[in-house]
């Protein structure tokens, strides 16, 4: 039997109402509106979609969003100095830049100059450092949106062995952090595992993150797994697929997450979570990050 769809549109509608509703008490209690700044840098068509969903779901949520559209020639002092006024702008609560960046631009720098009081992307080293001690700050988004699915799809970490496919700092490093957190038994692979498929079929969960369509088939997974597949690729006739061969690991997976529609939206959404949590702290609330 075909394993249950992980539906990420559900879930991440569910997190962005209960959000709504955060919004809505703090403007009411606190007088105060959740602000987010994203940064464009040039014209990177993909970035653009991005930054317009990002400004859609602020819209949906009551988020103050403020965008700033620069030129792929902007120097690297002109975008540190845009950050730095942001860090003091007391109406934002978050500041993103979007990556990738030109080349001459140093992203690791970029990343640094956001106050980690504003890191809703959860990349800066203090993020990261906070995230591999256990002390509360913010996640990274994807690999938030994939705990989230876990956890509103029932799946129980504790003791289960966890597999995760790719070590990217956006999504393989942090993600096998936050299952390690939750008592998961975790193994990284990547592009120089020896024979993959043995330590793929060991895999109570399974998160793949590696950027190479249908990479991951039947033959490697165990029958009755939890798939998590963050990754998005476009085939030559236009398909959009993960890197795991859907149909196929589907029939022996107990819950998958489809492409699109899986970790896609949960981005977004934790995004928007981070964005809110950051608000309720400059209002003096508590705060769940």
């Amino acid at each position: 039997m075909a394993g249950k769809l992980i539906d990420g549109k559900e879930i991440s509608s569910q997190i962005k109402a209960e959000l709504a509703q955060e919004v809505g008490r703090l403007q009411k209690e606190n007088n105060i509106t959740p602000g987010l700044a994203v940064v464009l840098v040039g014209e990177n068509p993909a970035s653009k979609v991005y930054v317009g969903q990002k400004e859609k779901a602020c819209a949906e949520l009551g988020i103050f969003s403020q965008k700033h559209t620069l030129s792929a020639e902007t120097s690297e002092a002109e975008l540190l100095d845009l950050v730095r006024s942001l860090n003091e702008d007391p109406d934002i609560d978050g500041i993103l830049v979007q990556l990738p960046l030109s080349g001459h631009i140093d992203e690791n720098k970029v990343i640094e100059t956001i106050v980690p009081e504003k890191d809703v992307d959860g990349f800066h080293p203090v993020s990261v450092g906070k995230m591999v001690i256990g002390l509360p700050g913010f996640r990274p988004c994807t690999p938030s949106g994939i705990m989230e699915l876990l956890k509103r799809t029932g799946v129980d970490l504790v003791g289960k062995e966890a597999v995760v496919v790719g070590r990217s700092n956006i999504v393989g490093k942090p993600i096998s952090l936050m299952l390690l957190a939750e008592s998961a038994t975790v193994t990284v692979a990547h592009s120089k595992t020896r024979d993959l498929g043995e330590v793929t079929r060991r895999a109570d969960v399974l998160v793949v993150a590696t950027g190479r369509p249908n990479m991951i088939t039947a033959d490697m997974v165990k029958e009755g797994v939890v798939v998590i597949d963050v990754g998005v690729n476009r085939l030559d006739g236009g398909k959009l697929v993960g890197d795991v061969d859907f149909d196929g690991v589907r029939e022996k997976a107990s819950a998958i997450t489809p492409v699109p529609g899986g970790v896609g939206p949960m981005t977004i959404a934790m995004l928007m979570y981070n964005t809110v949590q950051s608000a309720k702290r400059r209002a003096g609330a508590p705060v769940s990050v």
